[in-house]
């Protein structure tokens, strides 16, 4: 045997080298960004950026999001693409509320639950037997649906006391619990402004501080979503449908019955979802009120890269943004521009280590404009405002595009016995 041959170095790890990010990375990476908002909020004085109500906020407004893209999530896993996220969501409010106000919350976040994961068996039973194109069903889902509830409304809810054919009767409000003692302190603390001390306590304080039962069980479906799917058998089986179904079936899988199980339950998270927009955010359903918070959800997930740690990451930026305009809307993203600048900044003098050179004059430009419009304005328009969780979408899905690695049978058609 060739000496060479025994010393021939391991072959360069798939994906062009790069490393997978370890625990202590991402903590420095987060705790990194924190002294960076910090930073903003000090100089550009919005004081409200990391305050308990503006963090319960943008924790309330980021789980319907995360729970859609925890559908997703489960649905693309087993290689079905389920666009019809928004219109299970929208099902899942109609019938939280008709359930919600009759019964109880609790109730209706089970009929919640329950619709959504009809519409999830609707689109298995289209996708998966029928072989139907996965983005065309996920579209009639969403068509479906809207009109569904429109013309359930209008012989339920126009027939109820407070109601009407556009909204439902108010329903009962889910208990919130708050840690004593510790919700004071943190809020007195943060009340203070110091530089990342009372940041850091408003951050804590929001999550202690008028906190839903239905958000504890919503945060607790993330790590179960992760045991379940990486930690067990019937996860093992459920992902290899949709890296290679094939496969899987030479090897006893059966890979429609874990296809329907995943779609069904994606269909049941987001219409959760759903219900807790209907009960918790607002205590009635209106029509439309999803505001395509099930596309954002999907959005979460792609950046996220199909992982249920990256998609509450994503959801959570998309509710902070979306929670801007309830707080001083203006100010708070007119302070976010100064955030971006700086950013840009760090990502300009990185592609120039990289020797970039385009990329880093890009980057640079873009800075300095960014700088400008924080210099030579005191606030941003209303519409800007509104349009930023959107806006934020786009963003952080066209720099995050080259990272992403989805499951490799992922939207594809399979037939039963294909591979014989």
């Amino acid at each position: 045997m060739s000496t060479a041959t025994a010393t021939k170095p391991s072959a360069a790890p798939k994906g062009g080298g790069r490393r997978k990010l370890t625990l202590p990375w991402i903590l420095l990476i987060v705790a990194a960004g924190l002294v960076l908002f910090s930073l903003v909020r000090v100089v550009s004085g919005a004081d409200d950026l990391t305050s308990v109500g503006q963090v319960s906020g943008a924790l309330q407004l980021a789980v319907p999001i995360g729970l859609a893209g925890l559908g997703g999530l489960w649905a693309e896993r087993a290689g079905v693409v389920n666009i019809g996220l928004e219109g299970m969501m929208v099902l899942g409010t109609w019938f939280g509320a008709w359930a919600g106000y009759q019964w109880g919350p609790w109730t209706g976040v089970l009929l919640g639950l329950v619709g959504g994961a009809l519409g999830g068996l609707l689109h298995a039973v289209i996708t998966v037997t029928f072989n139907v194109n996965h983005i065309v069903s996920g579209v009639a889902i969403n068509i479906l649906a809207v009109g569904f509830t429109q013309y359930l409304s209008n012989f339920t809810f126009a027939e109820a006391e407070g109601g009407s054919s556009k909204q439902s009767p108010r329903v009962e409000e889910i208990t919130k619990i708050t840690v004593p003692g510790l919700s004071d302190w943190l809020q007195d603390l943060q009340a203070k402004h110091w530089f990342l001390v009372s940041d850091l306590a408003g951050i804590l304080g929001g999550l202690v501080t008028n906190l839903s039962l239905l958000t504890v069980v919503a945060i607790l479906l993330i790590p179960a979503t992760w045991w379940v799917l990486w930690r067990t058998a019937f996860g093992l089986r459920l992902r290899s449908c949709g890296e290679n179904p094939v496969a899987a079936e030479s090897l006893g899988v059966n890979v429609y019955k874990y296809k329907y199980i995943a779609v069904t339950v994606s269909g049941a998270l987001a219409g959760l979802g759903g219900a807790f927009l209907a009960i918790v955010a607002t205590g009635i359903y209106q029509e439309g009120q999803t505001g395509g918070r099930g596309y954002i959800g999907l959005a979460a997930m792609i950046f996220g890269n199909w992982m249920p740690g990256g998609m509450a990451l994503g959801a959570g930026l998309f509710g902070f943004t979306d929670s801007l305009k309830l707080r001083g809307g203006a100010e708070n993203v007119h302070a976010l521009l100064l955030l971006v600048a700086v950013l840009l900044v760090i990502a300009a003098l990185w592609q120039l280590y990289k020797k970039k050179y385009v990329a880093a004059v890009v980057a640079a430009v873009f800075s300095a404009g960014f700088f400008l419009w924080y210099g030579l304005t005191d606030e941003v328009p209303s519409q800007f405002v509104d349009a930023a969780p959107y806006i934020t979408t786009l963003l952080v899905l066209a720099l995050s595009a080259q990272r992403l690695r989805m499951p490799k049978a992922d939207g594809l058609p399979y037939r039963k016995g294909q591979g014989k």
